[in-house]
């Protein structure tokens, strides 16, 4: 039965988001990579990118690396649920270029996922990748989400490929994906999957009940990147096991 109508007069109440689940932060920091212009860091999932609202949160990954680094700049960030690489500039001068390549579409990036249910690969290409492509915008109302919008909302595209599948824990079924984004929108690969019905396992934002409760924390991992040097221009690429 559809849900009644609100009465004349009133306002419609927003969907609170669930609150954060909290996630045993392990101390210290996980450097992959340092020289005088770049640094490649591995963050645990549960910690801030960049530091949030009030002295509770102002542990997070750049003021970890401020601390052993003091000229370490960010660059780009990861949600504070994902866990994996992190690329930050050293100076200025470093985060300008490294800014410019990812702006150019010159850094590639590669999560992994577990995700509800099999995705249908129907559309598949040789190599196995589908795409996902639907125009996101910031969900103001309900920040921090986003959402899709076919009228305002930004082009989107993200690539997944299928890597496994099986029973999950609850007797469900579960998939790994591969997943690419062509585009860096804000929550991409959660929106983009759970708007084709496989949200991500944990995902307290866009997951539903029975997803969410599937795994302790959300089960996405950046496990790759590449990205020319800001300096010597080479290509340098990285990798990180999926924890999950």
């Amino acid at each position: 039965m559809p849900s009644a109508a609100p009465a004349a007069g009133t306002v419609p109440i927003a969907p609170q988001p669930r609150p954060l689940r909290p996630i045993a932060v392990p101390a210290g920091l996980s450097v992959l990579h340092a020289d005088s212009e770049l640094l490649v860091l591995d963050k645990p999932a549960g910690l801030l990118s960049v530091p949030g609202r009030g002295p509770e949160n102002a542990d997070c990954l750049s003021a970890r690396a401020q601390a052993l680094f003091p000229d370490a700049l960010i660059v780009h960030r990861l949600d504070m649920g994902t866990s994996g690489l992190i690329v930050m500039a050293r100076g200025a001068p470093a985060q300008s270029t490294l800014s410019s390549a990812f702006a150019k579409r010159w850094v590639h990036k590669r999560y992994q996922a577990m995700v509800a249910g099999r995705p249908d690969e129907a559309q598949a290409d040789a190599q196995g990748w589908s795409d996902i492509e639907l125009p996101l915008i910031t969900d103001w109302p309900n920040r921090p989400k986003s959402k899709i919008c076919l009228e305002t909302g930004k082009p989107s595209h993200t690539r997944w490929r299928l890597l496994s599948a099986g029973e999950g824990t609850d007797g469900r079924v579960v998939s790994r994906l591969e997943l690419e984004p062509i585009t860096g929108r804000s929550h991409q690969l959660r929106l983009h999957l759970q708007a084709i019905g496989h949200p991500i396992l944990g995902d307290e934002l866009y997951a539903d009940d029975a997803t969410l409760d599937a795994a302790p924390r959300l089960l996405l991992h950046a496990c790759a990147i590449e990205l020319p040097h800001p300096v010597t221009g080479e290509r340098l690429g990285f990798e990180s096991p999926a924890p999950f």
